[in-house]
């Protein structure tokens, strides 16, 4: 059984939203195709369901961070490409010959074993690698002095095709920050290099993150790799003003009519209230019994704590809930199962209630970017954060079908 099958608290994602969405940020890259990140079970999503509906709205690709990823998608039976975005591990290259991932390569270690673990499979055909080149985030890839050498390296093996090269952008988030334009530099000096030295020739360029795609044309190239705006937000703040830009643009030249005006948020976290009781004003609720209370008011009990997601830095942030469609600040500390709410004393709140943490509910909304601001983080991190033992179901344009969240 599931974990969190009999528990009142789950995630509704909306498979409809991540269509949109991702028709939305291919009509805004075209002509570049456009490769769906659902790495991390899709930032909390579920990468089956999620990898089966960015394939309908029209992505061309999935990628992932580990062959185990990958591996689950080819389980589930799905058959487009999938690109995994770091060099597989040594226990890990078999698996992906065998299962047809493309493997992303940075070291001539990493180039050795994946020959090996090519001609171990017997394959009558070149198998697919990319390069990824660093360009500035100094995280992983190949540097610009070795890359000739990398390349020559995979082209010089006849089981190995080199299919592309690639960059990640480090602050594409920030319009303002030149050193994107430099990356892009590089970048295209590391392809210059190749082309000199008559190597990479029919190799695909790419470079945008979701950031890239929607606010630095020149760096769409051939594909796009979008992550965090397939599932509704902006990569930044600083973004969102560039997505209404360019969802305007798209519908402006006739190609976007029946496209949404901007990114929809897919997933909407809920549970219901498991206990209420009447409080005085002064009480203090929960571990460290941190505040009074304001004034007499009605506290409701809800079963999602830390290990579902819930920062205990949320409490001390102000963090709120929808309650009837009002905005109710927690009552005390984030436990590890549970959540105390400050409902007021003005309406009556009872178990069974509806309790939303993010999404609407009434004529109000709360979304991860509000948490990511109360949090000083990222929506990256409020989403990732979802538990396991919060259901998810799924939103199709029909019924909610529950899903195998991992």
């Amino acid at each position: 059984m599931a974990e969190g099958a009999h528990r009142p608290a789950w995630a509704e994602v909306d498979l409809g939203a991540i269509r949109r969405n991702v028709r939305l940020l291919r009509s805004i890259a075209a002509p570049a195709r456009l490769c769906a990140v659902v790495k991390a079970d899709a930032y909390g999503h579920g990468a089956v369901e999620v990898a089966r509906a960015a394939l309908e709205g029209g992505a061309a690709e999935i990628g992932v961070a580990l062959a185990d990823e990958g591996i689950e998608l080819r389980e589930a039976g799905i058959e487009a490409p999938i690109l995994i975005l770091s060099e597989p591990s040594t226990e890990a290259m078999d698996e992906t010959v065998r299962r047809r991932l493309t493997p992303t390569v940075y070291s001539l270690d990493g180039a050795a074993r994946l020959a090996a673990a090519v001609d171990a499979a017997g394959r009558g055909t070149p198998f697919p690698v990319e390069v990824k080149l660093d360009t500035g985030m100094h995280r992983v890839g190949v540097d610009a002095d070795a890359l000739v050498p990398l390349v020559a390296a995979l082209e010089a093996r006849p089981e190995l095709s080199v299919a592309g090269l690639w960059t990640h952008l480090a602050v594409a988030d920030e319009p303002d920050n030149p050193v994107t334009a430099e990356q892009l530099a590089r970048f295209a000096d590391g392809r210059a290099m190749l082309a000199r030295a008559g190597l990479g020739a029919g190799a695909r360029a790419h470079a945008a993150n979701s950031a890239g795609a929607i606010a630095w044309p020149e760096s769409r190239l051939d594909l796009v790799r979008c992550g965090i705006s397939i599932y509704g937000y902006a990569p930044s703040p600083a973004l969102s003003p560039a997505i209404a830009t360019e969802a305007g643009r798209v519908a402006g030249s006739g190609a976007g009519d029946r496209l949404p005006a901007s990114l929809e948020p897919a997933l909407t976290w809920k549970a219901q209230v498991s206990f209420v009781r009447h409080l005085a004003a002064g009480e203090r609720l929960s571990y460290g019994l941190r505040a009074p209370l304001p004034s007499a008011s009605l506290v409701a009990t809800v079963p999602l704590g830390y290990c579902d997601g819930i920062p205990r830095a949320y409490f001390d942030a102000g963090g709120e809930v929808l309650v009837h469609g009002r905005r109710c600040r927690l009552a005390g500390t984030v436990t590890m199962d549970q959540i105390v709410v400050d409902c007021g004393d003005q309406h009556p709140v009872r178990p069974g209630d509806e309790v939303v943490l993010i999404g609407a509910q009434g004529g109000d909304r709360i979304t991860a970017e509000d948490w990511a601001a109360a949090l000083r983080t990222i929506s990256y991190e409020v989403i990732t954060r979802i538990g396991p033992r919060v259901r998810r179901v799924y939103r199709a344009g029909g019924p909610v079908t529950e899903g195998g969240h991992r």
